[in-house]
């Protein structure tokens, strides 16, 4: 595709509007309603976001998350305390998230501070994961150069092997013997994080690119501080 095809793309927003009555007051309440009507619209991977970390480098990096959680603590994923996400967010606590829901013309931008959420919470949905995922777990060291998809397989092979599973003809991890197999135990390098929000952004598409922006900020007595902005 040539750059003058690529000017030529453009999309009219007019699915619906955001204005601060329906906002209401509260940016939680708000995103778990947007969020509950993109899960009933069937929208592809509706608890997809973007999250978004900065390294010792200044360098921002970003990168598709799940969320798996959401309440007045904050949003909750779960990944290798290794990889690249982890070790920036180590050195700086500080992340963005993003997510876009296409079809229904939403956004939402936030902001915060991230910690590790506690072992047993971690514990509880490590073991709410099918087998293969969390045999994947072990066998992959998130973010490190490997030599090629072999060593993968084989470090998936090895630990099946020790644990008493195998992996099927649809390509899923089974156990040999359920009554025999060995648990697989959370990794310590892999578990939660969750994110406390400081900044929600609510974008809805409209005509004429004059979208609906609605920001909430933290206020000095700690109540939200609802603002709109300019598209």
């Amino acid at each position: 595709m040539n750059s003058t095809a690529l000017a030529d793309l453009r999309k009219t927003y007019s699915r619906a509007e955001l204005n601060e009555s329906d906002a209401g007051v509260d940016p939680l309440v708000l995103f778990q309603r947007w969020l509950n009507e993109a899960i009933a619209a069937q929208v592809p991977e509706p608890n997809a976001m973007t999250l978004a970390t900065v390294g010792s480098n200044l360098r921002p990096s970003t990168r598709i998350v799940l969320v798996k959680g959401c309440d007045v603590r904050g949003l909750v994923w779960f990944t290798n305390f290794d990889s690249q996400k982890g070790q920036e967010l180590a050195g700086n606590p500080f992340a963005a998230l993003q997510f876009h829901w296409v079809e229904l013309e939403r956004c939402v931008r936030i902001e915060g501070t991230v910690s590790r959420i506690d072992d047993a919470e971690s514990d509880a949905y490590f073991h709410s994961r099918p087998l293969d995922s969390r045999v994947g777990a072990w066998a992959s060291p998130q973010s490190q150069v490997i030599g090629h998809r072999g060593e993968l397989d084989a470090e998936v092979a090895r630990i099946n092997a020790a644990n008493g599973l195998h992996i099927n003809e649809a390509g899923r991890t089974v156990s040999d013997d359920p009554s025999q197999a060995r648990p697989i135990a959370r990794p310590a390098h892999w578990g939660g994080y969750r994110l406390k929000p400081d900044l929600w952004q609510f974008w809805q598409g409209r005509p004429s690119r004059l979208h609906d922006r609605l920001r909430f900020t933290h206020s000095p007595s700690g109540e939200w501080l609802r603002e709109r902005l300019a598209p």
